[in-house]
């Protein structure tokens, strides 16, 4: 891990960001991405696991079963039928999964709308929504217009928002893509000073504020 940040410092100091993003970004974005995503998988679980119903935990766990032997497009059909028929709860967690399944079948843009329409679900908790924009602007985030994907999740970064440290991480990761390191480097010395940042997200900030030379 050291060695990769340590090329990120030398091409710092070559003052070339977009030769930083063409190398780096996927991985940042990676990082960014898998916390997210385990965060609602925790969540999920929590909220729902006490009143799950045992066909839809069934059907639920098959899935994961597919996904395990790499039957991702299977997988996801498992929950797409899922989320139609179990409505709240397991439906909502079945979308997050499916959209998951979808991005490792290769299928991006089916999970980009799946995110959007979780999205902009008003019968879905706020929750689960913002989750949901904060996964879309991950998929597009190396593609995407940069100004209209900070313009969404810029709600995010409310001071009480649970995703306020996520939605920030993502920010910089935008900023850095289009080469305004002052942007990013602002971003990230906010996460890194913000006691209540998780541990991982404040760690990843100092790394990056030690490849801007500070």
């Amino acid at each position: 891990m050291a060695d990769i940040f340590d090329e990120v410092d030398e091409d710092l100091k070559q003052d070339n960001a977009k030769k930083i993003w063409d190398r780096y970004g996927r991985y940042m974005v990676g990082v960014a991405a898998l916390v997210i995503l385990a965060t609602a998988g925790h969540v999920g679980w929590r909220e729902y696991v006490q009143d799950r119903q045992e066909a839809y935990s069934a059907r639920f766990m098959s899935a994961l079963s597919l996904s395990n032997d790499a039957k991702h497009r299977e997988a996801a059909a498992v929950l797409a039928d899922l989320s139609r028929d179990a409505g709240s709860g397991y439906g909502v967690l079945a979308q997050f999964r499916e959209a998951v399944e979808r991005v490792a079948a290769g299928e991006n843009a089916a999970a980009i709308d799946i995110y959007d329409a979780v999205a902009d679900d008003s019968g879905v908790d706020t929750l689960y929504r913002e989750l949901a924009v904060l996964n879309s602007v991950l998929l597009q985030i190396d593609s995407g217009d940069v100004e209209k994907l900070k313009t969404r999740i810029a709600p995010l970064l409310a001071t009480e928002n649970p995703w306020r440290h996520s939605a920030t991480e993502i920010v910089a990761v935008l900023a850095m893509q289009t080469g305004q390191l002052d942007e990013a480097r602002k971003s990230y010395q906010q996460l890194a000073d913000d006691l209540d940042a998780p541990q991982g997200v404040r760690s990843r900030a100092t790394e990056m504020l030690r490849t801007f030379g500070k």
